[in-house]
């Protein structure tokens, strides 16, 4: 049983979404003692421009308060993210790939220095130790398949932050047989709360 889950949610519908269903079924399948959280639709996360730049390529020490107030939610993210021991994400598949949400999501908690770092030997992790499960859901795209692009772009970034175990909970190609592909993911949920 997880300590503190960071539930994430990311589809922009707010009513029907099929992710923010697998997610809720997830986290309290997991029953974890805390849950930390976001959802990225409802209360975005906005994309990183040339001043967080500028403030996050600056040493901690030498930043400006404006730099440090431009900071503030990354440094808030990172610190949901570092006190997780369990990710549970939404991910609804959007033109083939993960929605703008999560990525503006992403590029605020990938800091050297804080998540990864770089070393002699290329960029190493530094949030191992966690667990992330994906909940997926497609209208056409099969998770895995050749068109699946953010399936592989996840498990990339979140490796590159530490983060290895990571499975993958999908309602995929909804569009072709809906209850069976929900009936298929379900089915997953229920292993999690078994293998939990």
């Amino acid at each position: 049983m997880p300590r503190t889950a960071l539930h994430l949610d990311t589809s922009a519908r707010l009513e029907g979404s099929v992710t923010r269903d697998l997610t809720a079924r997830i986290v309290r399948g997991l029953a974890p003692a805390r849950v930390l959280r976001r959802d990225l639709a409802r209360t975005p996360v906005p994309q990183i421009d040339a001043d967080w730049v500028a403030a996050n390529f600056t040493a901690p020490a030498d930043r400006t308060a404006a730099q440090a107030r431009t900071l503030a939610l990354s440094d808030e993210l990172v610190a949901e993210l570092a006190a997780a021991d369990t990710l549970v994400i939404g991910v609804p598949v959007y033109n083939f790939g993960a929605p703008a949400a999560l990525k503006a999501w992403i590029d605020q908690v990938a800091r050297a220095g804080l998540t990864f770092r770089y070393t002699a030997d290329g960029p190493e992790g530094l949030l191992t130790g966690k667990r992330a499960i994906l909940a997926l859901a497609s209208g056409g795209t099969r998770a895995g398949s050749d068109i699946d692009f953010a399936t592989p772009y996840l498990r990339h970034v979140l490796g590159f932050l530490g983060i290895t175990d990571v499975t993958v909970i999908a309602a995929d190609r909804m569009a072709l047989d809906g209850p069976a592909s929900l009936e298929q993911a379900h089915a997953a949920i229920a292993g999690l709360k078994a293998a939990a």
